[in-house]
């Protein structure tokens, strides 16, 4: 099982270069930036159960993409990723560019963690209507894939169409970087099932189950991948346990000392997983 870690890159926190050199330095396979363009001021949608007030960190991350550059160029073996950019509010073939360079640049280390979200307004900010969020996804997923593995891409959707576009440079991973479907909600399997490489939810008391159960459907091989989790090695083993690939732990968007803190929690509970 790899290991990895999770990180909010905001401009008064340890920089997305900084915190990408420090984790590849102290052993860890993977990092994950979370996305916001913005957070709407209403504050109408709830975060979380809803009685907690939203952290300051959502409303001031950098952009995903030019953060993701920053640590693929500050590092040479770590794996970079989105967790998770929220496709919803992107233009396709936009993204899919940003995601064809970072993965060209990087010479193939780019994970594409993708979502819906949760902020209704913040999804209405950029046209989305929430009702429509998950096909919107799923079209926009689908035609980057095409734009990512043909040389002239056409694509038709009741959200997405274009004719016969050319697009470069194409990523370094082929067929193109793993699509992670994030989310915990009652169809995740579907869009997993549709146009995923690998299920990514969030830490929860029913992921083990719904893992089993995704496993139960699936016709072809599906990574289980999970964020958020604790720095508790029973947790670790159970995930280990269950087969999962990799799992992810949140880091604070701090200075260096309290993310160096932090990093050492969870590199204590992978040492107790390994008996060390």
């Amino acid at each position: 099982m790899e290991f990895g870690v999770g990180y909010f890159p905001t401009h008064d926190g340890l920089g997305p270069g900084a915190v990408a050199r420090l984790v590849e330095d102290r052993g860890q396979d993977a990092l994950f930036f979370a996305e916001h363009t913005h957070i709407p001021a209403s504050r109408l949608s709830p975060w979380g159960d809803g009685t907690r007030e939203l952290p300051r960190k959502y409303a001031h991350t950098y952009d995903l993409f030019v953060a993701l550059t920053a640590a693929a160029e500050a590092t040479s073996r770590l794996r970079v990723g989105s967790g998770v950019c929220l496709v919803i509010e992107r233009d396709p073939i936009i993204t899919a560019k940003e995601v064809a360079s970072v993965d060209h640049l990087s010479g193939g280390r780019l994970e594409f963690g993708v979502g819906a979200g949760w902020n209704r307004e913040e999804m209405e900010n950029h046209g989305t209507d929430p009702r429509r969020r998950m096909a919107v996804l799923r079209e926009r997923v689908e035609a980057m894939k095409q734009i990512w593995t043909q040389d002239e891409a056409t694509y038709h959707g009741e959200h997405v169409s274009f004719d016969r576009i050319w697009s470069w440079p194409k990523p370094a991973q082929r067929p193109h970087p793993p699509v992670l479907v994030g989310g915990l909600g009652p169809t995740v399997h579907e869009r997993v099932l549709a146009f995923g490489d690998a299920w990514f939810p969030n830490h929860a008391p029913t992921v083990l189950e719904r893992a089993r159960e995704l496993r139960a459907r699936a016709d072809r091989h599906v990574d289980l991948m999970v964020m958020s989790v604790p720095a508790d090695p029973r947790v670790l083993e159970q995930y280990q346990q269950a087969g999962f690939q990799r799992v992810v732990h949140w880091l604070p968007s701090y200075p260096r000392g309290p993310v160096e803190r932090a990093l050492e929690e969870w590199e204590s509970a992978i040492a107790d997983l390994h008996g060390e």
